[in-house]
């Protein structure tokens, strides 16, 4: 992680920036259409064709594809309810899960496929693509139109995208090298927001589905939390990495945000980590420690209060959401233990990486991805109803490692390391069968027609290095009795296994003619097998390198040969071996099989330099003609040239990935890494070397492939007529090149599509049809793809059949038995199987050889001896000697030799077992030897004196008869026993008074149930019952905790118990203290001896004795050793002095010293030692003493080591004394008289006597000082041994002074035993006492304060019932009277047994009679007292809901007074079980006392006898003090024996006492002052208490209008009532939704009649003004021509018709106005009633202006006066 990422972590906003849309605030950005889209023809990417080429673009047309991408993340989602959406390469793969049909999407970029996603609406799903600049595409579904192109996301891939909850927005991440995380308007096809996420690879990026603002991403060993926030320059996004701190780091798959932004993710190793912030808030974990999965867990989903996690361990489990939420660390661990809700098995071999959910609502069902090649689907409603998992699909897991097509059908095998093989119908497109093994599979091939006519027998290699011959047949053509065993089409049986390898099997081919099957392993082998019924083993031979393909020579050839091409670059040749001639050998190898070698040697470098010469020569020559044509040839210099491109030869070497045959003894290989990009012809040399490694071959010819210096040929196939090449390429695409007589010359034009993964689908397999109409591919990737080279329209008519044929049974198949398999990968192989073989022959064949010897040389023995038998009876002068019945010294040399040298081998061969013998001898000898050398006392003797020092005798320790310490009493032991009953009962006390707290109340109305609920209902009801129940566990374990905490609570005269013992000591040893001889001395108990307590001061003693002896000896021991190597060291000095004086003089020699010895008892361990010549003559001993004696065994043993040690010792001082001899003998010859010598040869002995005496005098100083030396240190350790045994001589004193107080305390254990078990006994008695008292005062406290809370409850009950009347009820007083009156109720009895029942008959029917007459006087009373009253009918008028509910609280009420009267009966029988109880804590006390009195005489008796012992003390004279008249008396008896040093600390003692008490006077200063201030803030807390009281009901009041209890609450179930009532009210506001909807249709009908009334009004209104205005106009010039005119003459009938007509137009105004005003009256009802409000366009109508009405009127008057 890098600098910047880890500021990130601790919260700095690192990674910030702006939007890159542009300015913020433009107004101008222009939106695209929502009917915009993308022509996908023009877009998808297409096959690339060489320029100018005849070659069709519709070369291949796609099939089908059989794989599936199971290891991708998140490589499934639903469309639909039946459609599945998946990547497979460089297309993406819609399948309908009805008709197992196939639709197929093309990557636009050609680069293959990143990531998918869906939109939430389902309406859209994203592509996002890989390659250079990739883009993302979103369709449109289902019409699959391409909607939107987003650009610029990243670099190389994206990694993952995913839309927010809405759908609005879309996050994506790209992956190396740039890990960009991008925001997206994707609609506008723009980028919101963009940075880098991480330096690491990122799997995932969400949105919160609770905070639209927060993201969420993980990875590779990290997660990171993500902000869209607001800042002055715009919208940022900030992140922080998470820290894991303590917890080991983890690549986190999965992970899910909870509501109040926690995240929860998964790890590698199966446990939960909760994050708060970007920190780990706790790891959770299953009870005991156990992972939440074995293996990697994810977490997936939270739903309906569970969070969803699914694992590697193809378990989908539940756990409880509120849990997880509030999960805490303890302080012991920082783990979290809790157990799932839920959990579902989906099957064995699965392990579960993502899944997705089914759109339907309320639907339960998911489809889930996994990684070992499935598709399943699964239904988590985890209900008994709930369908088991299952398999949709199921495809290969991984790299597809073999692929073949049948010879005679259209059928396909395949094999991969999932363990399957599995066969194809590619015509039908269906999967015929699969059969799973071991091991996972390496290597498939089909047999030729030549070895399986029906073609049926596939050849499958497996890891384990094992050959399985498979045979497919249809089983529905077996016998009717057979064919109802096996079902399908097709099925797989296993006929022969067998295994040539111990390692993966690499490679299969079979010989052209079929009698012959090779195969190859990475184990660097070819093994041979011949062809038949039964496949049997010709040999095998070793080859350079891992075996990468074999191919054997076609019909073309002459001579059949085998090409073996190794992962290396080498290759080599084998001939076929003849099965016939090959003689048989030990391992199966051919060594001498013939075999050529080639090894490939890069020649890629010189290639690129001649290309690059012949460029610049072309240049060259450009230039001159260029020049020439300008004629400016004349004068022009040549320019310098670059230097070429150097050789190269890569190192290591290039791999090689396929070749083929061209020619007998030529081949083409393609090669990866550095020599890619060619095809290169090779052949094989004529020289062969033995050693193929050092050997180095270049090709003769290549040929350049276009385009593949990075993505090299990784496999070819050809047609059968050889037009056809097909290539299959690293990067997963095909290549097609047509082919043209002339070969591979005519590899020109090609066609090339990408198919397969571009980075991970290498396609290894590629082959054609047996028809060559179809191409199979299959790639590391794990997809398969099948296309055919005519259209499908053409197919379909020219095969004329729907599916495959499948090959017959073979005659008798169904009678044979099933092969045997090899199932163990330990199992042998056929070479160690005959290598075994030939082992245990030669093993048997030596053994034979051994008894033939032993019979011969028995025979040889007895001849022998009878020749000796008659030589022996023969005349003496006639008998041969012994000498001449000996062979020759010759022979004997010949045989000694041969014998030592076949010692020698044996030796060599059985070293190994020698030393673990050696080893095994040495640890006996240790075991055995060592205790008897401790009992072995090592005398050291000085050298040149007698002082002697020896070692101790540990043999034997005393202490070893001492028994172990008494077991201390315990007379406090059943104080936690009796704390423990008494605290269990309280709690069930407790617990059965805490049962009534959860009544609520509040009137409770039965009614049927009307409504049936839905699943999801009943569900939720189901749940919430379980979450009332935890909250219900919860808050009995928070009792507990209480109960635990009051209970840790110090009482309020709680003493501190440090302060205690402080006291006790202080009380102890400060005072007036008596000596332990005073008769008033009482010893505390602690302090008692006791015989164990006695022993064990022994047993420390001795141990101490010990201790110090050992370290003693222990230097003894290192100064004999030091002894033994001077001896040693003097023998060579002496050797020396001896050579040097030789040649000296005998008047120069000086006397040198005596030479000590080692004595027998300086080492004693070498008795023990012994050599094979002591073992030899013991036993010719022993032998000797069975035939002369027959004594006892043992003395006979004994008597024979004395001797054996006496021969010894004589043996040693007779080689002593012959060393001696032959040094006298040498010094004597050395001696010889000087005569006739020169002068310089006399100056020259001079010069050498004097060296020699200095050597002399020089070798006699070190002898000297060597052993003056260890006779000082001898004389120091003997000192300390004198030391040491003046104290251990004291401490046999002490010792014995023990051990006589040991006998003391073991002749008064006795009785001190029983008074001391008497004492015990009495104080378990006082502690059970005191416990039931205590348990006794507690229940009677928890009795009273249930009895209060039975009155608070009693209160409870009138306060809800004047509650639930109200004041104003009529009923008031009448219901109060029905909730008072008192009942007479039948007590309930418990069962008992029959036993108990018969002895209580009589007592309880005379307490039944008692109380019955009680019953019967009260009752009297009551119904005197309550009159007429009849609770047994509801009075009319009284709710009926709230009489049932009074007579429910009174019921309550009674049984509240019953449980009132029977806590009275306890409390009172509680009260006299105190007061007895405490009546025998007082007997209990004083027989303690009396027994502690009786204890303390034998103590003081025990005491007395103890001081009465005689102590022995050495002392020196001036250690006595105790002086008289001014001497030493003789009687020392007064006097005191007093530590010197001790007496001294006593007097630094008062000193420090006289401090302390300063000390302690300022401290109880200190104290009170302290306690003053305690006290002060208790009474303020305790005053804040209450305020925080006050406040918390005041809070209840106001939000819950009455204090509750929110224990209570929370533990409330789920109401079926109200769910009901909800349903029922959901299905009315349907219904009244429906009605609203109807209303608003009729009130906009009747807006728009209103509206056209209104025009129509209007329109009349405007003829009234109209009219009127000629009113007004008629009237004018009628009032102008009456002045001129005579009234008479208008009396006419024009008169009479124009007043006609003006009444009936005021008419019609006056309804027209009536209708209006009405009109606007409903319109103003409809408002004010939430209707729709009148159109913006169209006001309220006017109402008329009160003129217009009064100038109506006025022509009314005028005319009814006229």
């Amino acid at each position: 992680m890098s600098e910047k990422e880890e500021t990130d972590s601790v919260g700095e906003p690192a990674e910030e920036t702006t939007e890159e849309s542009g300015d913020a605030e433009d107004e101008q950005t222009k939106h695209l259409p929502e009917d915009m889209e993308y022509d996908y023809e023009a877009l998808h990417s297409r096959p690339t064709i060489t320029p100018d080429s005849d070659i069709p673009e519709n070369l291949l047309h796609l099939c089908h594809s059989f794989g599936y991408e199971s290891g991708r993340r998140a490589n499934l989602q639903l469309l639909d309810e039946t459609t599945l959406m998946f990547i497979a390469g460089n297309l993406l793969v819609l399948l309908d899960l009805s008709t197992e049909e196939q639709r197929y999407l093309r990557s636009c970029s050609g680069g293959g496929i990143g990531a998918i996603t869906v939109h939430p609406s389902r309406q859209y799903f994203v592509v996002a693509e890989k390659g250079t600049q990739p883009n993302i595409i979103i369709y449109e579904y289902p019409s699959l139109r391409l909607h939107r192109i987003l650009r610029g996301g990243t670099e190389q891939a994206y990694s993952f995208v995913e839309f927010n909850r809405d759908g609005s927005l879309l996050a994506s991440v790209g992956s190396f090298p740039d890990f960009m995380l991008t925001l997206w308007n994707w609609r506008d096809e723009e980028v919101m927001l963009s940075c880098k996420a991480i330096s690491q690879e990122v799997y995932r990026v969400t949105f919160s589905r609770f905070n639209p603002e927060l993201l969420t991403s993980s990875g590779s060993g990290h997660i990171k939390f993500w902000k869209m926030a607001s800042t002055f320059t715009g919208l940022k996004l900030q992140g922080l990495v998470g820290r894991f701190g303590k917890t080991a780091s983890t690549d986190i798959e999965g992970y899910v945000e909870l509501p109040d932004g926690k995240v929860v993710s998964g790890t590698d190793w199966g446990n939960l980590l909760l994050w708060d912030g970007n920190t780990i808030k706790v790891e959770i974990c299953r009870k005991n420690g156990q992972s939440c999965h074995n293996g990697s867990v994810q977490p997936f989903v939270l739903e309906e209060g569970q969070l969803l996690t699914i694992g590697s361990d193809g378990m989908v489990r539940g756990w409880d959401f509120e849990t997880i939420d509030a999960a805490d660390s303890s302080m012991e661990s920082s783990r979290f233990e809790m157990e799932p809700l839920n959990e579902l098995e989906v099957g064995n071999n699965v392990c579960l990486s993502s899944a997705v959910k089914s759109p339907q609502p309320d639907s339960f069902v998911w489809f889930a991805q996994d990684s070992c090649g499935a598709i399943w689907k699964l239904d988590l409603s985890f209900t008994h109803t709930a369908p088991d998992p299952e398999c949709l699909f199921s495809f290969h897991a991984g790299a597809i490692q073999g692929l073949d097509v049948s010879p005679k059908s259209h059928l396909m095998a395949t094999i991969s390391l999932d363990r399957s093989v599995r066969v194809f119908d590619f015509l039908s497109n269906r999967e015929l069968t699969i059969s799973r093994f071991f091991q996972g599979g390496t290597a498939l091939i089909w047999a030729p027609p030549e070895v399986s006519q029906a073609g049926g027998l596939l050849v499958t290699g497996f890891e384990d290095g094992v050959v399985r011959l498979l045979e497919l047949f249809d089983p529905q053509r077996l016998p009717a009795d057979a064919r109802r065993q096996h079902k399908g089409d097709a099925r797989l049986n296993l006929k022969q296994a067998f295994k040539p390898h111990n390692a993966p099997v690499t490679a299969v081919a079979y010989e052209r003619n079929g009698d012959v099957l090779a195969t190859g392993s990475s184990d660097s082998t070819v093994f041979f097998f011949t062809v038949g019924d039964s496949y049997r083993p010709i040999g095998w031979v070793h080859v350079p390198g891992p075996v990468l393909g074999l191919q054997w020579s076609p019909h073309s050839h002459e001579e059949n040969r085998l090409l073996v091409l190794c992962e290396n670059g080498h290759v080599v040749e084998l001939h076929s071996p003849d099965p016939k001639a090959q003689k048989p050998s030990k391992s199966f190898e051919l060594p001498e099989l013939p075999r050529r070698s080639f090894r490939f040697r890069s020649i890629k470098s010189r290639i690129k330099r001649e290309e690059e010469k012949a460029r610049r020569q072309a240049e060259r020559e450009k230039k001159k003609a260029d020049l020439l044509k300008e004629s400016k040839l004349v004068g022009v210099e040549e320019e310098e040239e670059e230097e070429l491109p150097a050789i190269c030869i890569p190192d290591p070497p290039s791999p090689l990935y396929c070749g083929f045959y061209s020619q007998p003894g030529q081949f083409w290989l393609s090669m990866g890494g550095f020599d890619s990009g060619f095809l290169y012809h090779c052949r094989f040399s004529e020289e062969q070397d033995e050693d193929p490694d050092p050997q180095q071959d270049e090709p003769f010819d290549f040929l350049p492939v276009c385009d593949t210096d990075d993505d090299p040929v990784r496999s070819v196939t050809f047609s059968s007529d050889r037009k056809l090449l097909l290539c299959g390429l690293h990067s997963g695409s095909i290549r097609v090149y047509l082919l043209q007589d002339q070969g591979l010359s005519s590899m020109k034009d090609y066609w090339a599509l990408s198919v397969h993964d571009n980075q991970s689908g290498h396609l290894r397999h590629i082959r054609f049809s047996h028809d060559d109409n179809f191409v199979l591919t299959a790639g590391e990737d794990g997809n398969i793809f099948s296309f055919s080279l005519p259209p499908p329209e053409e197919l379909q008519t020219s095969l004329q059949k729907r599916k495959a044929t499948v090959p017959p049974p073979r005659v008798g198949v169904e009678k044979e038995l099933y092969a045997q398999d090899i199932e163990g990968p330990t199992a042998d192989s056929i070479v160690t199987a005959k290598l075994k073989l030939e082992k245990d022959r030669l093993q048997r064949e030596a053994e034979l050889k051994i008894t033939e010897k032993k019979r011969k040389l028995a025979e040889l023995q007895k001849k022998f001896k009878q020749v000796l038998k008659v030589n022996r009876s023969l005349p003496e002068h006639v008998r041969l000697k012994h000498e001449e019945l000996e062979l020759h010294p010759c022979f004997k040399e010949e045989a000694e030799r041969l014998k030592l040298q076949r010692m020698m081998e044996v030796r060599e061969q059985l070293s190994w077992e020698k030393e673990r013998s050696h080893i095994a001898f040495s640890k006996l000898q240790d075991w055995f030897r060592d205790s008897v050398e401790e009992a072995n006392v090592i005398t050291l003797v000085a050298i040149r004196s007698d002082l002697r020092v020896s070692t101790y005798s540990l043999l034997s320790k005393s202490s070893a008869q001492l028994g172990q310490q008494d077991t201390p009493s315990c007379p406090d032991r059943d104080k936690h026993v009796t704390s423990d009953r008494r605290k269990s009962r309280t709690e069930l006390e407790k617990d059965s008074n805490d049962r009534a707290e959860e009544e609520v109340l509040c009137p409770k109305v039965t009614r049927a149930a009307a409504v049936k609920l839905g699943d999801r209902q009943e569900e939720r009801l189901k749940k919430a019952a379980v979450k009332a129940e935890q909250a219900r566990a919860k808050l009995t374990i928070r009792k507990q905790e209480w109960v635990q905490l009051y209970a840790e609570k110090p009482d309020e005269d709680f003493e501190d118990p440090q302060d205690v013992q402080n006291i006790i000591t202080a009380r102890e040893n400060i005072g007036d203290l008596k000596l332990k001889t005073d008769k008033d001395y009482t010893v505390p108990r602690h302090l008692m001896m006791t015989s164990g307590r006695k022993r064990a001061e022994l047993k420390d003693l001795e141990d101490n004795m010990c201790e110090r002896q050992t370290e003693l000896n222990g230097q003894i021991v290192a100064l004999r050793d030091t002894k033994v190597l001077l001896v040693s060291q003097l023998r060579a000095q002496a050797q020396r002095l001896h050579k040097v004086q030789q040649r000296l003089a005998s008047h120069l020699h000086r006397a040198p010293p005596v030479l000590p010895t080692m004595l027998p008892e300086e080492t004693p361990e070498k008795r023990l030692q012994s050599n094979r010549a002591t073992l030899e003559r013991y036993r010719v001993l022993r032998e000797q003493r069975l035939k002369d004696t027959r004594e006892d065994k043992e003395e006979g043993t004994t008597r024979l080591l004395e001797q054996l040690e006496k021969e010894m010792k004589e043996k040693e001082e007779d080689d002593q004394e012959r060393g001696g001899e032959e040094e006298d003998e040498e010094e004597e010859t050395s001696v010889e008289e000087e005569v006739g010598l020169t002068e310089l040869e006399e100056e020259l002995g001079r010069e050498e006597e004097i060296r020699l005496l200095e050597e002399q005098d020089s070798l006699l100083e070190q002898m000297e000082t060597s052993v003056c030396q260890f006779d000082a240190e001898l004389l120091q350790l003997r000192h300390q041994r004198i030391h040491l045994d003046l104290k251990l001589t004291l401490a046999d004193l002490r010792q014995l002074k023990l051990y006589q107080e040991l006998l003391l305390l073991k002749e008064l254990e006795t009785k001190e035993s029983s008074l001391q078990e008497k004492f015990d006994a009495c104080i378990r008695e006082e502690n059970s006492i005191m416990s039931d008292l205590e348990e006794c005062k507690e229940q009677l406290q928890l009795k009273q304060r249930d009895m209060v809370k039975l009155q608070e409850r009693e209160r409870a009950l009138r306060t809800a019932l004047r509650a639930s009347l109200g004041d104003n009820n009529k009923f008031l007083e009448f219901l109060t009277k029905v909730f008072e009156k008192k009942i007479k109720r039948v007590k309930k009895k418990e069962p008992r047994g029959e036993g108990e029942q018969n002895v209580d008959s009589d007592e309880e029917s005379d307490e039944d009679d008692w109380d019955d007459d009680d019953d019967d006087d009260e009752d009297d009373d009551y119904d005197s007292e309550e009159g007429a009253l009849d609770d047994s009918v509801c009075p009319p008028g009284c709710d009926p809901q709230m009489f049932e509910y009074t007579l429910q609280l009174r019921e309550r009420r009674l049984d509240l007074e019953e449980m009132l009267a029977e806590d009275k009966k306890c409390v009172e029988a509680l009260k006299d079980e105190c007061s007895a109880l405490v009546k025998k804590e007082k007997l209990g006390k004083s027989s303690r006392k009396i027994v502690d009195d009786d204890l303390e005489l034998v103590n003081r008796e025990k005491r007395q006898r103890m001081n009465e012992l005689d102590v022995v003390v050495p002392l020196r004279l001036h250690q006595i003090e105790f002086v008289v008249d001014g001497s030493v008396p003789s009687d020392l008896s007064e006097g005191l024996v007093v530590d010197r040093v001790e007496l001294a600390r006593l007097g630094q003692r008062i000193k420090q006492l006289q401090v302390e008490k300063a000390h302690q006077r300022d401290l109880k200063v200190q104290a009170r002052h302290h306690h003053s201030k305690l006290l002060r803030e208790c009474k303020d807390m305790k005053a804040q208490g209450l305020e925080l009281e006050m406040e918390c009901n005041k809070l209840m009041m106001m939000k819950c209008g009455r204090l509750v209890n929110l224990e209570v609450l929370q533990t409330l179930s789920g109401n079926r009532v109200l769910e009901e009532l909800k349903q029922q009210k959901d299905r009315r506001a349907a219904a009244y939704e429906k009605d609203l909807q109807q209303w608003d249709a009729k009130v906009a009908e009747a807006r728009k009649a209103s509206m056209e009334v209104t025009r129509r009004n209007t329109r009349h209104l405007l003829t009234k003004k109209k009219l009127l205005e000629e009113k007004i106009e008629l009237e004018s010039k009628l009032n102008a021509r009456g002045k001129n005119i005579q009234f008479r003459q208008f009396q006419g009938a024009k008169r009479r018709n124009i007043l006609e007509s003006i009444g009936s137009l005021q008419e019609v105004v006056r309804r027209q106005s009536s209708q209006a005003e009405s009109l606007r009256r409903d319109i103003d009802v409809l408002s004010h009633k939430g209707g729709p409000v009148s159109p913006p366009g169209h006001s309220q109508l006017p109402t008329p202006p009160p003129s217009t009405r009064t100038r109506l009127s006025k022509p009314q008057s005028s005319t009814s006066v006229s």
